[in-house]
């Protein structure tokens, strides 16, 4: 079969590349540049624990040595701290001269965001695809024409080295101005410069050491939006990302602005003269809020920037493009191997889209309260506190801001399933990592066993952990969840945990090979466990009748049924 083409060699291109490869799916990239990309130390990204942990199974190189993990967050208005977290720590480690009314919280480590240099992410990306056999990067290839038919895509391009070529599906991850939205007349409505930052990344010393701040209303600065708003992220080796919100309109942001810039807030900061600094690079990030109407067109797909534009508030728009290649390349990879799920390859467009869209209604609604500066509300008490704890889930992937959408209402989540219980990780949300005996009998986290194809099924068995596999393999319940599990209609790997938040013994959790939960179980249910599974790879095959499809798909359950029981009865 004909590999998958991606047009775009961005992060998100190359990421759904390793993607697909690791789940056995050949794919071209097409790189309209010459395949290296320039160093801008100004332009970075955040990433979540969960996104950044996919980048590292991917590349096989540990990308949060490479960024800079933050040690807290503060957040200040004017001279006094609103809200101060600090990472990995408990509500006790609040310092015992912590200023009066201060909001000090703790945060887990899988709360802690990762701040990474997008040239050294793509660095890592680029270089983990020159080992990988299933990918083939064509450089200096800028697609001008796309061809759909029933059995596949036909594109081309020009340049030097312009030819047709031929694939099974073809992504869209080409950006803003993406060629292949165009092609395929895909409006992508929404708003222009919704906010403009004037952006310097430099090394220097400032007084929250590895901290990252929020700081609106400074008291040295009176004009713009909100009296002003800087964010001071750290990187390594002691560089600061800095970045300044700019009155609304077209004034340019000149180097002498930002040389102003840069030394009154540090000199503000200090308390003092302008601590010495070195300034290593600069730019200007302009904000848009765009969506595009759809994101399938027959075998064409759209992801990343080509799909969505959105940052303001803090949420970060690589991270959901990341998101777009995970959710992606199972999918794909499923119909490349099985022939066309339609109804799977239609949900990508449904869950994805829908997740984004909530965040970007999120943050145009906040918009207005958090940028008006004057009226009613900023007298009203409390108001301030509320406006940065807005500010502070979007920049930390927290609240209706920033946290990661959730699939509760996807086309592919089971129904009537009467056996189903609650855990502590709704239906359709992401997991948590835990520590899980494979197959094999070693000690993984849970999150190493995404991203590979199958599904998993984990039971949650306490105890387990301190025996050898072979001891409670043959025991109990095992052999009817084994036996369960081998009749499910596609490959599914079987784990065992201690434990798993909010979920009693016995208790056995379907995830998708993207890591979120499809339904949580009470016991050994071969027929329940059958049909959430079905519906999690977009229903029975469509080469049948709606008749035979039935039939069919109570035959699997029945079979799944008879299975377990005789396992049960050998045991």
């Amino acid at each position: 079969m004909d590999p998958v083409i991606i047009v775009g060699a961005g992060p998100v291109g190359l990421t759904l590349a390793l993607a697909l490869a690791r789940q056995e799916v050949p794919s071209v990239v097409l790189d309209e540049g010459p395949g290296k990309d320039d160093q801008r130390p100004a332009r970075t990204v955040v990433l979540r624990e969960d996104t950044a942990a996919l980048l590292e199974q991917l590349t096989g190189v540990p990308i949060s040595d490479a960024g800079f993990h933050w040690a807290g967050w503060r957040s200040m208005r004017r001279k006094q701290v609103m809200r101060q977290i600090s990472f990995g720590t408990e509500e006790s480690d609040r310092p015992a001269d912590a200023p009066v009314g201060l909001e000090s919280q703790p945060a887990t480590d899988s709360d802690i965001p990762l701040h990474i240099a997008q040239h050294v992410l793509t660095g890592a990306l680029r270089t983990a695809i020159a080992r990988e056999r299933l990918v083939k990067v064509a450089v200096n290839s800028r697609l001008d024409s796309v061809e759909q038919e029933p059995s596949g895509v036909t594109a081309h391009t020009r340049g030097p080295g312009g030819t047709w070529w031929r694939g099974s599906y073809l992504v869209g991850c080409d950006g803003p101005r993406s060629t292949v939205r165009k092609l395929q007349d895909i409006r992508f409505p929404g708003r222009t410069a919704v906010e403009r930052h004037a952006v310097a990344a430099l090394r220097t010393e400032l007084p929250w050491p590895g901290e990252a701040l929020l700081h609106r209303m400074p008291p040295w600065r009176t004009s713009g939006p909100s009296g002003g708003e800087i964010t001071a992220r750290p990187l390594p080796d002691g560089v600061w990302r800095l970045d300044w919100l700019m009155p609304p309109g077209k004034d340019l942001v000149t180097p002498e602005l930002l040389v102003t810039r840069v030394r009154e807030t540090l000199a503000g900061w200090s308390g003092g003269p302008t601590p010495p600094y070195d300034l290593l690079d600069t730019g200007v990030h302009i904000v848009h809020h765009r969506l595009a109407r759809r994101w399938r067109a027959g075998r064409v797909f759209l992801a990343g920037d080509a799909a969505h534009l959105l940052g303001a508030l803090g949420t970060q728009g690589l991270d959901e493009g990341l998101r777009d290649a995970d959710n992606l390349a199972w999918k794909l990879a499923l119909a490349w191997h099985h022939g066309p799920h339609e109804a799977l390859l239609d949900s990508y467009q449904t869950e994805r889209r829908a997740a984004v869209s909530a965040r970007l209604r999120a943050a145009d609604q906040a918009l207005p309260l958090l940028r008006g500066g004057a009226g009613l509300r900023s007298y009203v008490p409390g108001s301030a506190r509320g406006h940065d704890a807005l500010l502070t889930d979007g920049h930390l992937g927290r609240g209706i801001l920033g946290a990661p959408g959730a699939y509760a209402h996807s086309p592919l989540a089971p129904q009537h399933i009467e056996v189903e219980i609650s855990v502590d990780t709704p239906p359709g949300s992401q997991v948590t990592d835990v520590r899980v005996t494979a197959e094999d009998g070693s000690f993984v986290r849970l999150r190493e066993r995404l991203g590979r194809g199958a599904l998993l099924v984990v039971l949650i068995a306490p105890g387990t952990g301190v025996w050898e596999r072979k001891h409670w393999v043959s025991a109990g319940i095992m052999p009817r969840l084994a036996a369960a599990v081998a009749a499910l209609p596609r490959h599914a790997e079987l784990l065992v945990t201690e434990s798993y938040p909010g979920a009693a013994a016995h208790t056995v959790l379907l995830i998708r090979p993207d890591g979120h939960l499809v339904t949580a179980l009470s016991g050994v249910r071969p027929a329940d466990l059958y049909a959430a599974a079905e519906a999690t790879l977009g229903g029975p095959a469509q080469n049948r009748t709606n008749d035979r499809t039935d039939e069919t798909s109570e035959a699997g359950k029945a079979n799944a049924t008879a299975n377990t029981e005789a396992a049960a009865g050998t045991r």
